[in-house]
Formats: C-alpha cells, sequence, structure tokens
C-alpha cells in the first residue's frame, strides 16, 4: 500500500524562524547555530509527520562560497541551503513560482513560513498561503503536546485502580491472598 500523499508543501525560512523562536534563539546563543538549525530541523521532522505535510527547510548559504545543497532528512522533509550569492528568501519566491501549477493541478496547499514582511506579500502574490513564524512556533508546540497527550493515554491504564494495571497472574495471586487462600 502507497503512504497518502502529503496535504500540503511547506517551505520554511530557516534563520527566520530561528530568530523568532526563544527556545531556539536561546540555543543558538549557548551552543552556536549548527545547533540551533539541527533543533529546528528534529522539531520540524515531528510537526511534518504529524501533519502530513512535505517540508522544505531553506537556509540561506549567501555568506559561504560554498554551492547549493539539498539533504533529504526524511521521506517528507529536507533541508536546503542556498547558492552563494542567493538569499533563502529569493529561492523561496522561485520555489513558490515552480510549484504554484503543479501543487494547484493535485490540489495541494503551499505554506511558506516566515515573518518577513515583503516575502509575506510576494508569496500571496503566487497564491501561497502565509504563516508567521510566532504561528508554526505555536503549532509545532501543540503537536508536540498533542502526541504526548496521545501516547501518555495509551500508556495509561483504563481505571483508576492498581489493581487494574497488574497483569492476570498478579491480579489471581492477590486476590487469592486477600481471601486467604494461599
Amino acid at each position: 500500500m502507497t503512504p497518502p500523499s502529503p496535504s500540503a508543501f511547506l517551505l520554511v525560512d530557516g534563520y527566520n524562524i530561528i530568530g523568532s523562536w526563544q527556545k531556539l534563539l536561546t540555543l543558538r546563543d549557548r551552543k552556536g547555530l549548527e545547533a540551533a538549525r539541527e533543533e529546528l530541523i528534529q522539531l520540524l521532522v515531528n510537526y511534518t509527520a504529524y501533519q502530513g505535510y512535505h517540508t522544505q527547510i531553506v537556509f540561506d548559504a549567501h555568506y559561504r562560497a560554498t554551492p547549493g545543497n539539498a539533504e533529504a532528512i526524511t521521506e517528507n522533509l529536507s533541508v536546503q541551503f542556498t547558492d552563494f550569492g542567493q538569499t533563502a528568501d529569493t529561492y523561496i519566491e522561485k520555489a513558490c513560482a515552480t510549484l504554484r501549477y503543479e501543487l494547484q493541478k493535485f490540489q495541494r496547499r503551499l505554506i511558506v513560513a516566515t515573518s518577513d514582511r515583503a516575502q509575506q506579500l510576494t508569496i500571496i502574490g503566487y497564491g501561497a498561503e502565509w504563516m508567521s513564524a510566532q504561528k508554526l512556533v505555536q503549532e509545532v508546540e501543540f503537536t508536540y503536546l498533542r502526541v504526548r497527550r496521545k501516547q501518555k493515554s495509551k500508556n495509561q491504564s483504563p481505571s483508576r485502580f492498581l489493581f487494574s494495571s497488574l497483569d492476570p497472574e498478579a491480579q489471581k495471586r492477590l486476590a487469592q491472598m486477600r481471601f486467604g487462600l494461599k
């Protein structure tokens, strides 16, 4: 059975999100930019899987004299470092122009997460949806809490009594002890 295709394509302006997320800013200041990038990637791996999105995180490489490269993290999440001299903004704009008709053909949404005002206006002009950095942070954190709550409820016994959480053999022995049978 083939997995369902993603309902949306999410483009994330990586450094813009890091600069807007207090947790990542603190990590960047303490351990460096690489640590903040890795944490953002890990947070978005879980969010992407839960939402069923195809996500691409875009990081500027215009301060480094290296060619752009893409790295697949999971089946639905990749990281793109732009070419030397190219900003994440220009990469995202070109991606919106390229993906616009392809995604519409398959009735999929195109979402761009950034708090850059000029970028917001441009991507909306291409028919993409805009998500602020703060909104992405809220959604990622809410998704994390929802998944934890779901996992916790699976691990809890259906009853509030300790007896219910025991395996059947232990329940039997405890009942025998209670009635003085052994």
